[in-house]
């Protein structure tokens, strides 16, 4: 399977005046052509870190400091910036977290949609471009009356699909998922993600969906990579991560989705991320079995040691 997106020994640091602040640590990952990856992990970990490095968008007091970020073989760490603009949305797509925040509140959906477009492919008739938008809405099952609303007038999924008609407009080979169900109800949720991979078939893209949520993701994505404290710790297929999780910190997420069979304490709690200013040597990422990789210096031990040996792994 050819990789449309190849990260390689990706690091982003945070200046403060303690010292820097790794929050990305080394971490490499490649998603193939057609591919739906999840990137998961808790708050901190470092998820959007990366999706924000990748697209080129960290913001000071944040830095990439080294690493290679490959989009179809072309390195966007090394692009200019008229170059990362033409390729931004057009070759890779963000569908932000927030889509209350990412939308403009004084503009109507279609100006929005439009200025996309145009900002890529030059001035449009109008005709065409309603038509256009339409049909884009349409894609994510929105009413062409959606065209002349504002966003206050929509509902959170509705703002939500909005988001993921403006970021498929240009067809983009790689779309970023930023958490994009995190701040809607259950039943909304469901229909956003399905809504989610639909277009993504129907376009045959590829995809990172970030995001917390263990269960949610094994219903989704075709793999899975999860992050703690700036490293990624596992990935592998979700067969492998699920029936047989090598890292402690992946066995405790998987045991942290709420069961209707029986009640399970929470130990996650058990896990204290570590000063990120003060690194220890990490371990490389081992292949246990093909296509299913784990950072951990002995992964055979007794879980009662799990929380202490996560900590001494990152």
């Amino acid at each position: 399977m050819n990789a449309v997106l190849d990260v390689r020994d990706l690091r982003v640091h945070y200046e403060t005046m303690q010292g820097d602040v790794i929050a990305v640590n080394g971490v490499s990952f490649s998603v193939g052509e057609g591919e739906t990856l999840g990137l998961v992990g808790e708050s901190g970990s470092g998820k959007s870190t990366v999706a924000m490095a990748i697209l080129r968008l960290t913001s000071p007091p944040g830095r990439i400091v080294d690493g290679s970020v490959r989009v179809n073989g072309e390195d966007f760490l090394s692009l200019q910036d008229a170059a990362l603009r033409a390729r931004r949305w057009r070759d890779i797509a963000l569908i932000p977290q927030g889509s209350m925040n990412s939308l403009n509140p004084v503009m109507r959906v279609r100006h929005q949609i439009a200025d996309a477009i145009e900002a890529h492919e030059g001035r449009q008739s109008r005709a065409a471009l309603k038509a256009r938008i339409v049909r884009l809405l349409d894609l994510v099952q929105l009413p062409a009356r959606v065209c002349d609303l504002y966003p206050h007038e929509l509902s959170g999924g509705m703002k939500q699909r909005v988001c993921i008609a403006m970021a498929i407009a240009l067809e983009p080979a790689l779309i970023i998922a930023d958490e994009p169900t995190s701040a809607l109800d259950v039943v909304v949720q469901r229909t956003v993600a399905q809504t989610l991979l639909e277009v993504k078939k129907r376009l045959n893209s590829s995809m990172i969906l970030i995001g917390h949520d263990m269960a949610l993701q094994a219903q989704l994505v075709d793999r899975i990579a999860v992050m703690f404290a700036g490293n990624i710790v596992e990935i592998g297929s979700v067969r492998d991560l699920f029936n047989s999780p090598q890292h402690p910190y992946t066995r405790h997420l998987i045991a942290s989705i709420p069961s209707i069979r029986e009640r399970k304490p929470l130990l996650v709690k058990e896990f204290r991320t570590p000063d990120l200013r003060d690194r220890r040597p990490t371990p490389p990422l081992v292949e246990v079995s093909p296509g299913h990789l784990v950072a951990t210096w002995d992964s055979t031990d007794d879980d009662h040691d799990d929380a202490e040996r996560v900590n001494a792994d990152v």
